[in-house]
């Protein structure tokens, strides 16, 4: 943002940030919900046209790219540090949890027959620069939750992996969007292409994964820094809504042109998505209303969206293993004659597992949410549906 040493003909559009800092932007946090819920309906579903209706992932990553930039008006390495402790501890806690019961059920350093690099690649569950190990092929607990369960766990990790890169890569990516907005924010595009046609191959399975995570997503994650930056703000008014759907369509005819359907939706696609959620995220971003108190129609959910955002990294990293319990102890039911024979329909209807999957992550958000609490530095609490109270030094509120 343009510093206050600027000329007189410079503030006016410094002037709207102070308006922000007060509260929080409850469209973000609707989005980011709705991102949520997504995600979960999706993961239990596998409904192919879910990401197209709304593409969660990119909206994530946008919005985590939009508070990184306006958190970067403080020392970058004390943002880094501060973002790392947010994200870390629930990770740890999963792992305790889910490294803990694959070890039970025989992991171990002789898994793969090289004890010491077991031993090194754990270390990516304490810092995932890289996807943390886990065990494949492992028994369900009968009855309980299926078998191969602790890869349904480690699903979502890529996520924390790509985020950390994010955060890693924020001040060097803020730089290049300050002095050449259009060639930064289209880069992981260019990316995409690339590894799409073939010019660009690398060996092994790490180093291609964070790259493409990078050019499938990076793109979205700028565009939330230059919303806060506002960049897209400068902009005439009819550029985002013509060129966005354009880029959108792009992505979709990409997808449709390479079998798009069930088992191969988006997430099978890179270049497809990337153009997808760019076109969406994009024009999602062009729509901000920066509401600062939640309008009428959504007061009565008002504490359920603080509830999703609060426990946004909870819900995430957990509900892969909830959607599975779900469908296991769900799938018991068929084991009774009289519900089989009169309700199968009801034995088959996603909905009341899914019901039951909110169910189990609520139970989760009670058991490991404090974790988030402690990590930003507030008061632990069982079901954050209101404002936290910080305990930060000075009375200070951390971003």
């Amino acid at each position: 943002m343009t510093t206050h040493t600027t000329p007189v003909a410079e503030a006016p559009p410094s002037e709207p940030a102070p308006a922000k800092k007060p509260g929080r932007d409850r469209y973000f946090d609707l989005l980011r919900a709705l991102a949520l819920f997504r995600v979960v309906l999706y993961h239990l579903t596998g409904w192919a046209w879910l990401p197209l209706v709304f593409p969660s992932m990119g909206v994530m990553f946008a919005l985590a790219g939009n508070l990184m930039a306006r958190s970067l008006k403080r020392p970058a390495v004390q943002v880094i540090r501060g973002r790392m402790r947010r994200l870390l501890p629930p990770l740890w806690l999963l792992g305790v949890v889910g490294v803990t019961g694959m070890v039970l059920q025989g992991w171990g350093p002789d898994e793969d027959g090289h004890p010491g690099w077991w031993l090194l690649h754990l270390t990516f569950w304490i810092v995932p620069l890289s996807d943390p190990p886990y065990a494949e092929g492992l028994p369900g607990v009968h009855g309980f939750i299926g078998e191969n369960w602790a890869a349904d766990l480690a699903g979502p990790l890529w996520y924390i992996r790509a985020y950390l890169w994010y955060v890693l890569l924020s001040p060097v990516l803020l730089k290049a969007l300050r002095a050449l907005p259009v060639l930064t924010i289209l880069s992981p595009i260019v990316l995409a292409v690339a590894f799409e046609q073939g010019w660009i191959t690398l060996p092994g399975e790490r180093i291609p994964s964070a790259l493409t995570d990078f050019s499938t997503f990076g793109a979205c994650w700028i565009l939330g820094m230059a919303h806060q930056e506002g960049i897209l703000r400068r902009l005439p008014r009819y550029i985002v809504p013509s060129v966005a759907p354009v880029i959108a369509l792009a992505g979709l005819w990409y997808a449709l042109h390479h079998d798009f359907g069930a088992g191969n939706d988006l997430d099978s696609m890179p270049l497809a998505q990337a153009l997808w959620s760019f076109g969406t995220v994009v024009l999602l971003l062009h729509l901000s209303p920066s509401w600062t108190q939640w309008p009428r129609r959504l007061r009565a959910f008002a504490g359920t969206i603080t509830l999703l955002n609060s426990r946004a990294v909870t819900i995430y990293l957990w509900h892969n293993t909830c959607i599975l319990i779900a469908a296991t102890l769900w799938d018991r039911l068929w084991g009774f004659p009289l519900l089989e024979q009169n309700v199968p329909g009801l034995l088959e209807s996603v909905w009341p597992v899914l019901v039951l999957v909110w169910i189990l992550i609520g139970c989760c958000i009670l058991a490991f949410g404090w974790a988030e609490d402690l990590a930003a530095r507030q008061r632990p609490r069982l079901w954050p549906t209101g404002e936290p109270r910080t305990k930060a030094r000075g009375g200070r509120r951390r971003a």
